[in-house]
């Protein structure tokens, strides 16, 4: 017999089937027992009537076979249980579980590393699971999009020779006789792939920040969405590209994970466009409307979080973009602004954190290599990177935007590890 996912149990009313999956619930009614069973799909009460061999050693969590036959019962979720004829045991649960991850775990009140301790576990339970599903969700959409756009999908080195940052935030690799490094970003091959001629490139893979920090919205390791596109007249191609990806993305997930949105209670907004603030202006903002005077030449959290207030209030957008970046503070790559002290950078913030990093590149060799030495860099430890610079690179440009971030923001979680499915951080390297 053909195995049935529990989430199609309703087509085979009145019929008998075969389903697999875990108990998760058990409970005796007299000479009835009730069992609460799930799969990946999802759960289903069954009832035995009858003495079963071996049913009594079940223990939650156990992993299960089980023939029956689908009843309608208004009692019972969905409106639908099984009533089981046979069951298999797989395999017995051999452990008190450390809490009961079925539950909703915000009445457990669990410590986050209570959860992240027992991940594998923990992410059985639906809610946490879910979070996964719409990280897939947003990945997919990525691709999709950058597909559709005529975008090359690449996979580019994660062990490098050099930071693209200029060597600072790095974890360092032991490479046989010599030192490399985790990749902080695929930034370098992004632009020698565009000027390689297959002009837009895009790819989703970790990469590695060294940053000794502890905050709710910082990972060692995450997930990044990157991107770079040739032939561009300056960054708000970049930013138009992102808007449009981002229609396309909220659009994409009302269609496919509504219910999981629902049982966050997250109603996506109707993007219609962005604004685009340049830093010093949004620090003048914050002057004016929060009579916040913020030192620095970078946002603050709490800076992002009241420019994602006043774009809110402002334009009814939680999406803000902050351009013109001061030249000092972004990568030696960033191409400058007409105003020398500005670079075209950018972010984007949602809901108070930023998502994504961008900005037109220098595309010029000579000034590519001006600005390294600017930075206080030498030029010879980056002739891999700028080899192709020599033969005619397009002006061009790019983002990364951080899956996790997004995740987070998109489901207003409260911090970024319960949208990494193995968080990596200061203090933690397992499970």
């Amino acid at each position: 017999m053909k195995r049935i996912l529990i989430k199609d149990l309703a087509k085979y009313l009145n019929k008998e089937v075969l389903i697999y999956g875990w108990v998760e619930g058990i409970r005796k009614l007299g000479k009835l027992k009730f069992f609460i069973i799930r799969d990946r799909s999802g759960q289903i009460q069954g009832v035995c009537d009858k003495d079963i061999e071996n049913l009594d050693k079940l223990e939650k969590a156990s992993v299960v076979k089980i023939f029956g036959k689908v009843k309608e019962e208004a009692q019972a979720p969905k409106g639908i249980e099984i009533l089981i004829e046979k069951i298999e045991i797989l395999n017995l649960s051999k452990a008190i579980l450390p809490f009961e991850y079925y539950r909703d775990l915000s009445l457990l009140n669990l410590k986050l590393d209570m959860i992240l301790d027992y991940r594998p576990l923990s992410l059985r339970n639906f809610k946490i699971g879910n979070i996964f599903k719409i990280q897939a969700g947003i990945v997919k959409a990525f691709r999709n999009f950058l597909e559709k756009n005529d975008f090359l999908e690449v996979h580019t080195p994660k062990i490098v020779s050099s930071g693209t940052e200029g060597g600072s935030q790095l974890f360092k690799v032991e490479y046989f006789d010599k030192i490399a490094y985790l990749a902080q970003s695929p930034q370098f091959y992004k632009q020698m792939l565009v000027g390689a001629g297959f002009e837009r490139v895009y790819e989703v893979g970790f990469v590695y920040r060294a940053e000794d920090h502890e905050t709710s919205r910082h990972l060692n390791e995450y997930l990044s969405l990157d991107l770079e596109m040739g032939f561009i007249k300056d960054e708000n191609d970049v930013i138009d590209l992102e808007i449009k990806f981002l229609k396309y993305l909220f659009k994409y997930l009302k269609k496919e994970y509504g219910e999981i949105l629902k049982e966050y209670n997250v109603e996506l907004e109707e993007i219609k466009n962005i604004p685009r603030i340049p830093f010093y202006e949004a620090k003048e903002i914050l002057k004016k409307e929060y009579k916040k005077d913020f030192p620095g030449e970078d946002l603050t959290p709490e800076e992002e979080r009241l420019l994602c207030d006043y774009s809110l209030n402002k334009y009814g957008t939680s999406f803000i973009f902050i351009t013109k970046f001061p030249k000092s503070i972004r990568p030696f790559y960033t191409m400058p602004d007409e105003n020398p002290i500005y670079s075209r950078g950018f972010d984007l913030l949602y809901k108070g954190m930023e998502v994504t990093t961008g900005s037109q590149r220098i595309h010029d060799y000579d000034m590519l290599c001006e600005n390294i030495k600017h930075f206080g860099y030498n030029p010879d430890n980056f002739k891999f990177y700028l080899e192709i610079f020599k033969y005619g690179m397009p002006p061009h440009g790019g983002l990364a935007i951080g899956a996790e971030r997004l995740t987070c923001q998109i489901l207003n979680l409260k911090n970024i590890r319960e949208a990494s499915l193995f968080p990596r951080d200061r203090y933690r390297l397992v499970p």
